[in-house]
């Protein structure tokens, strides 16, 4: 590192990171009129998608929707560069159905990169951050490697996997970021010093391979659909041209390849020593921890449109190169592929996140952030997410106001910040639905109405999408409206005898008919209601109709689990001295110092006798 210092402009914000993180971090502050500049190692590297060019998925699709509500970039992004689009379980409950995108991986970057450099406010430079600059326990700026000091009053930290990556594969390791790019080796030690508590996780991919040497007829067809909604309530409909994926499996010989060969991953070899993701876990985990199944799914997706290359979904591996190239010959459709980018796994410096407050600002650090990987989660989704929140509550901050934190019940968003700053992670964090216990509330189809407002009045959602938002209430409630008028009885009983209902005493109103697991859209056919109406508000008004007596059963929930919340815990609480605290319970809180009696609650180690106590204490005081 270069030792000679010179100062350049001032800014009011530095986000350190270019990835999905600090790309919605960046525009949360820039759009709320905060003049920022994002460093990055790499401007190649900004909103690069180094895993699966892929936006959404189970819950992951929530996360989307509810960063587009609350004004971000992710949704729109997507929508714009997808491949391929599909609705996840569409069989099942309306509270797991997930969108999810293929998208263009090189568009995708180009966009986003092209949308940063366009936003008023902010600035994009290419430099590694080695040092955050801290005066009385406030943050001042960033110091680069080169020695240049970038002053500002907030700094969000979203270094992604940089942080002393290291790229492993059978034997072989490499300082390295993911796909080739410069790792970020300086920063981690001045974390330390600074008082962030640093752990060593770990996460991998798959190969690439040349689409032109896959013989898709032995694969199964993976269709997109089009008649969906998109990613963005501002986005007009999904794409109506989209590309195929295809469907494979591994079998036996690949597995037999991949037991013959442990000894040579890294894995179980001791070479990776981080913690990696139990919901992702590589091919030669999977064939170790599922033993008894015969194959595993493998999915077939193109990266993007000006290229060959195909991502090989489920195929995460880091056994040496000539293993791999043997396993994925094995698979069907693939006996002759040519693989154009090898799989590896990347090991990288994050935080413990129990060092953060629910806003995401370092409790040791006033004015400093964390958000993405950094904060132990994996995930394009979780990390834009984080980005958002990080970058509005920076801005708020700077302006003087109230932070904006999302309680459970509110968004997806908050079940996953909440987690990580309450409960902590030992392992990269991924979101999925059953996570949320107020699942029923956080669809996706409803986050415009659940948090367009929220971002509105935090000046980060536009005039534009907040009109959108009313314009949808109001279409839903009309679409209420007409459903519950009723039908006569003898028009409802002829029409109901075609789904095996024979006898109906006295009228019925389409809203019954949908509770009796009618479809919607045979009722909108048959009766030639609604036919003005968008296909996303019939849904959306239909879904309140089905699950009404779930809804209000969990609205009474949410009301008393608000009480809790609703109570605040005082910043100056000295937990060790309250008498009454067992003796786990006065080391976790006073570690994590919860903002409320419901984050105190949800504490590993504090028991609802704990509670008690602390209402008691709460009372005397």
């Amino acid at each position: 590192m270069v030792s000679n210092e010179f100062y350049t402009t001032e800014y009011d914000a530095v986000v350190v990171g270019a990835g999905h993180a600090g790309c919605e971090a960046a525009l949360a502050l820039a759009r709320t009129g905060i003049k920022t500049v994002m460093l990055t190692l790499n401007l190649d590297s900004i909103a690069f998608m180094a895993c699966n060019p892929s936006v959404g998925g189970t819950a992951k699709g929530h996360l989307v929707r509810e960063i587009d509500a609350l004004g971000g970039e992710m949704g729109i992004n997507a929508d714009r560069t997808a491949l391929q689009m599909r609705m996840l379980n569409r069989g099942k409950g309306a509270a797991v159905q997930s969108l999810r995108s293929q998208a263009d991986k090189h568009a995708y970057h180009a966009r986003m990169k092209q949308t940063l450099e366009n936003t008023p406010n902010l600035s994009i430079l290419q430099g590694e951050a080695a040092e955050v600059l801290v005066k009385d326990g406030k943050a001042r700026g960033v110091k680069t490697a080169i020695g240049e000091i970038i002053t500002a009053k907030a700094v969000v930290l979203a270094t992604g996997v940089y942080l002393k990556g290291e790229i492993v594969a059978g034997e072989y390791k490499q300082s390295s970021g993911p796909n080739g790019f410069a790792p970020a080796n300086l920063l981690t030690e001045n974390l330390i010093r600074l008082g962030f508590n640093v752990r060593r996780f770990k996460t991998g991919t798959p190969a690439r391979v040349d689409g032109r040497t896959i013989d898709y007829s032995k694969c199964e067809v993976q269709e997109g659909e089009t008649d969906i909604y998109p990613f963005s309530f501002l986005s007009e409909g999904v794409p109506q041209r989209q590309r195929r994926c295809y469907l494979t499996y591994t079998n036996e010989k690949t597995h037999e390849i991949i037991r013959a060969n442990l000894h040579r991953s890294p894995l179980y070899s001791g070479v990776i020593k981080g913690t990696g993701p139990r919901y992702c876990p590589s091919i030669e985990d999977k064939v170790v921890r599922f033993a008894d199944k015969e194959r595993h799914q493998i999915f077939l997706e193109p990266e993007c449109a000006d290229s060959n290359e195909v991502y090989v979904q489920g195929m995460s591996s880091s056994l040496p190169h000539d293993v791999q190239r043997a396993m994925y010959r094995t698979v069907a459709g693939l006996e002759n592929v040519k693989i154009m980018r090898y799989a590896y796994a990347i090991e990288y410096d994050c935080i413990d996140t129990l060092d953060v407050y629910p806003t995401l600002e370092f409790k040791k650090i006033e004015g400093l952030y964390t958000a993405g990987q950094i904060n132990g989660t994996s995930g394009y989704e979780e990390a834009a997410a984080q980005g958002l929140i990080a970058g509005l509550n920076a801005s708020l901050k700077l302006r003087g106001k109230e932070p904006v934190i999302l309680r459970r019940d509110q968004a997806y968003i908050g079940v996953l910040i909440d987690d990580l700053v309450t409960k902590g992670t030992n392992e990269p964090y991924r979101m999925m639905t059953s996570r949320a216990e107020h699942r029923i509330h956080l669809r996706q189809d409803n986050a415009d109405f659940r948090l367009t407002e929220i971002g509105y009045r935090a000046g980060l959602a536009g005039e534009e999408r907040m009109k959108r938002c009313e314009e949808r209430k109001n279409a839903v409630s009309r679409i209420l409206g007409k459903l519950d008028e009723r039908v006569s009885p003898k028009r409802a009983a002829e029409f109901l005898k075609k789904y095996g209902f024979d006898q109906l005493f006295g009228g019925l109103s389409y809203a019954d008919m949908i509770r009796r697991g009618i479809p919607a859209e045979d009722i909108v056919k048959e009766f030639g209601i609604l036919a003005d109406e968008r296909r996303e508000n019939i849904e959306t008004a239909c879904i309140d109709v089905k699950y009404e007596g779930y809804l209000k059963r969990g609205l009474e929930q949410i009301e008393k689990a608000k009480k809790l919340e609703d109570r605040k815990l005082p910043a100056d609480i000295d937990y060790l001295k309250i008498d009454g605290l067992r003796l786990e319970a006065r080391q976790k809180l006073d570690k994590i110092r919860p903002e409320n009696l419901g984050q105190a609650g949800r504490i590993s180690g504090v028991s609802p006798a704990d509670i008690a106590v602390l209402m008691v204490y709460l009372s005397s005081r």
